[in-house]
């Protein structure tokens, strides 16, 4: 029997969906089964708003949590609902006990990038082993309480593996949009151990998007990060981060830039945390996008205002070989809203960068080594203070792809063949 801990709330004065542009203000109601603005086509977005918040009671309530055994108290995206849209029953959570993921200094990495303080905030250390868990929990869970019967997503490999395990857990179908032959087979193993239904579709991850967005089933649940209940869930990993540094906030936040979901929740995450007393400044996020497949940094370095997409992405880094990401108006506010900025890396610097963050023990898969490659060179040219605390993010597990990781070692994994003449000693 878990710990049982008297934290009721407060109820929300303020729970629905509203147009992610500024200037359209159309809101819908919170189960409003959309994803986009009736009126202006943009990505629609959740507004959370608690009665009352008592900063310094909030914060002890949501580390008392972690005594509880109770599954929402123990899930690391859920003992923070006082932001989370829904007032679910705890029955109707699903959960995989997702987040309370560690912050681990990066020793080596660090002093290989040229800076003093740097942490990773390992998001691949969640139950599939990526950072889509957060989100596929408050997802998964408003499709189980709307009556959906089956889920569905494009993917380039986590979000489907997320996805499936997600589905089985609260008894929906599950079916996942994969570019065929792009996907990682450990990614794609993922989502037929869940139980998935697997559609191939010739392509880009764009296609597969487009291919799904086509479909009028209306018993059919959209998953995507486009989906606004998926980024409240990943929001949580900075409540999280914050939490783990004391609540005073790092200098920057470094991130990898694929659908651009993460840029966007990590940027709502502080923009509420800030509106409500919880910090005092936000961190400065950068975001950092593969070179083969960098529409938003192309965009920020030229400064054009309409983000124009690359048509056929290319990188060693899968999970973010994304060429038209969906969220790049949400994700460029949070990078003007906190000062920070946008940039590429190429597959040779990812690869360096993965291979220190693996000397420091900890592991990823390529796309999350894109921000240790940024830091550097951003170190290099002077564009970051070394001195800084710097807060990076890492996205997915090293096993992950381990295809890439056993052809980068080649030369290594060969088997040695002893001398034929070689005979053993018996002692």
């Amino acid at each position: 029997m878990g710990v049982t801990l008297n934290d009721s709330v407060a109820p929300k004065t303020t729970a629905y969906l509203r147009c992610s542009a500024g200037d359209c203000g159309t809101t819908l109601d919170l189960h409003e089964r959309a994803l986009a603005c009736p009126k202006c086509g943009e990505l629609l977005e959740a507004v959370i708003g608690p009665d009352h918040v008592d900063a310094r009671e909030l914060k002890r309530r949501w580390l008392e949590r972690r005594l509880s055994y109770a599954p929402h108290n123990a899930s690391g995206v859920w003992r923070f609902r006082e932001f989370l849209p829904g007032d679910y029953p705890q029955h109707a959570i699903v959960t995989l006990a997702e987040g309370n993921v560690p912050l681990v200094p990066g020793r080596k990495a660090a002093e290989w990038a040229g800076v003093k303080r740097l942490w990773f905030k390992h998001l691949g250390w969640n139950p599939t082993g990526s950072f889509k868990d957060l989100g596929m929990t408050a997802g998964m869970t408003e499709a189980k309480f709307i009556g959906a019967k089956a889920v569905a997503c494009a993917s380039t490999g986590n979000t489907a593996a997320s996805l499936a395990a997600y589905a089985a857990r609260a008894g929906l179908t599950g079916r996942v949009y994969l570019p065929a032959g792009q996907a990682s087979a450990n990614k794609l193993a993922q989502a037929l151990d869940f139980g998935a239904e697997i559609v191939q579709i010739e392509g880009s991850f764009d296609d597969a998007l487009e291919t799904l967005l086509g479909k009028s089933d209306p018993e059919l649940y959209f998953l995507n990060s486009i989906n606004p209940f998926r980024i409240e869930g990943q929001k949580t990993a900075m409540f999280e981060l914050l939490e783990q540094l004391g609540w005073d906030p790092p200098d920057y936040l470094v991130v990898p830039g694929g659908n651009l979901g993460n840029s966007s929740a990590f940027g709502k995450a502080f923009r509420e945390l800030k509106q409500y007393g919880l910090i005092d400044r936000i961190p400065r996020i950068v975001i950092v996008q593969a070179a083969g497949a960098n529409p938003l940094a192309r965009m920020w370095s030229s400064g054009a205002k309409q983000l124009l997409a690359v048509e056929k992405p290319e990188t060693v880094a899968t999970a973010i070989r994304i060429g038209n990401p969906r969220s790049w108006k949400k994700a460029v506010n949070a990078v003007t809203l906190s000062g920070g900025l946008v940039m590429d890396v190429t597959d040779e610097e990812i690869g360096d960068a993965k291979s220190m963050i693996g000397r420091d023990g900890i592991g990823c898969e390529p796309a999350s080594a894109t921000t240790l490659a940024g830091i550097r060179k951003l170190a290099a040219t002077g564009q970051i203070d070394r001195e800084a605390t710097i807060a990076a993010v890492l996205t997915g597990h090293a096993l992950k792809d381990t295809d890439y990781i056993i052809e980068a070692h080649g030369p290594k994994t060969r088997r040695k063949r002893e001398p034929e003449s070689a005979t053993v000693a018996v002692q």
